[in-house]
């Protein structure tokens, strides 16, 4: 059954990239491309009605779901069920996942919590992170990368983003140091390495840590390193939507075993290896990953490498058919990244070239079956979270007043030019990545007929 969504308007809102779906039409799909590549089309696209004033739509069918599974996750799941061993502690999958996934991204030690939030959180404590510390982070990611900082009581630092690339600058964190400045969390949005080299190298000149939110970055690489082998500690989410889910989960992987150490007791209530059941040595929580969680994530990392392989080539190929078009630009992939996660495919679409808003593409988009989704619509510091400094108890970052934070380049991105394809879609077929390039070059080429919104 073709997905649906009744609201295309969702795109315009901070839930967007959960709600805009497509409600696909009862009709023969017209082959639009030529088999033999995206260059040679069948349409002339300047004399081709548009399916949102009622031309036949390039799509009618569902692009790849997620997550993708089958006997072996339930197979694995019941075995964890019958065996009766359902917490870390007593069982073998989470460790076992543990082991399997450090050791692909090139790090000694892994520790399995319950979100990659927990796990950045925990990644700042075991660093030492002090009440008043400032941790500098992008402001164009999920809330979750700034968050663990307000729950570390240190401050964020929100730095401005490379328009290009979506990461993090790695001038402007220079720009940002300070003598409160203990770390920098660097994020590789949609799966594409930051410029790690320059980034260690200002930790290393400034004494800084660096923590990897590597949520989006399973098996990427840089310069043939895997991400999260790169900094002092990488964070990792088996989130729903992830490139490896459980529904919920996370990962903390670091080469540095005194920094492993403090993981693990953090995330196991305080407690160190050798020492009793009821014996605590410092603040920490039961954040462990459970053993259900633990069993479908070995089956699904089964699954991973053939699955990463087909993204990265999808990716590589939408690269190459999308070059050239005004106005709309891929997420530009530097000579560093070696393999891209493709979390998200990423696209900078220009109003300003186009004539058309995204909002306006977005629902031209939808209308050929071929749903795309807004960028995260709001830089962090706009978040009421931020505006009205709403901490809780955690106070030492309340005198920042981030109202009057203006990060330029994120701000483009987010409300205006931040377009991004979903990586299920990535799982596709030759025909269905074909099927998205027709879709883009059909409103592209008949963008004249559209108003803008």
């Amino acid at each position: 059954m073709d997905e649906q969504a009744s609201q295309i308007e969702g795109s315009r809102t901070r839930d967007a990239f959960a709600k805009a779906r497509y409600a696909g039409r009862e009709h023969d799909r017209q082959t639009l491309c030529a088999s033999s590549g995206i260059q040679k089309m069948r349409i002339d696209a300047a004399k081709e009605k548009l399916a949102i004033h009622g031309g036949d739509p390039v799509r009618s069918k569902s692009f790849p779901s997620w997550p993708q599974f089958g006997q072996a996750e339930e197979e694995q799941l019941l075995a964890s069920l019958r065996s009766g061993a359902w917490g870390k502690v007593q069982g073998t999958e989470v460790s076992r996942f543990e082991k399997r996934f450090a050791e692909y991204h090139q790090c000694k030690h892994g520790i399995g919590v319950v979100n990659g939030t927990v796990a950045i959180r925990v990644a700042l404590m075991a660093l030492g992170i002090e009440p008043g510390d400032e941790v500098i982070v992008p402001p164009f990611t999920f809330v979750a990368t700034a968050s663990a900082v307000i729950e570390a009581n240190a401050t964020p630092i929100f730095v401005d983003i490379e328009l290009e690339t979506s990461n993090i600058d790695p001038k402007a964190i220079e720009a940002a140091i300070t003598p409160r400045t203990k770390a920098i969390i660097v994020v590789h949005l949609g799966g594409l390495a930051c410029k790690m080299d320059t980034i260690m190298d200002l930790a290393k000149r400034h004494g800084l840590a660096v923590i990897e939110d590597a949520c989006h970055a399973h098996g990427a690489e840089y310069k043939g390193r895997r991400l999260g082998s790169i900094g002092d500690l990488a964070a990792f989410s088996f989130q729903s939507s992830k490139n490896v889910s459980a529904g919920e989960g996370g990962i903390i992987i670091t080469n540095n075993g005194e920094l492993a150490q403090r993981c693990w007791s953090i995330h196991n209530c305080g407690r160190v290896p050798d020492g009793k059941w009821y014996e605590h040595h410092c603040l920490g929580g039961n954040y462990r990953l459970g053993e259900f969680q633990g069993a479908v994530l070995n089956a699904q990392w089964d699954r991973f490498e053939d699955q990463a392989q087909t993204r990265e080539r999808n990716g590589r190929y939408l690269d190459e058919q999308l070059a050239g078009l005004d106005g709309i630009t891929p997420q530009v992939r530097t000579a560093d990244c070696t393999r891209h996660a493709y979390h998200l495919y990423s696209l900078l679409v220009d109003p300003d070239i186009l004539g058309i808003s995204r909002e306006t593409f977005l629902e031209a988009m939808a209308a050929e079956g071929v749903p795309l989704m807004a960028a995260y619509p709001i830089p962090l510091y706009h978040e009421p979270l931020f505006t009205n400094r709403a901490f809780g108890p955690f106070s030492k970052a309340a005198n920042m007043d981030y109202g009057n934070i203006s990060c330029p380049q994120c701000e483009i991105l987010s409300t205006r030019q931040g377009v991004w394809i979903e990586q299920r879609y990535l799982l596709g077929t030759r025909e269905d990545m074909d099927d998205i390039v027709c879709a883009i070059k059909k409103v592209h080429g008949n963008r004249d007929q559209l108003s803008t919104g």
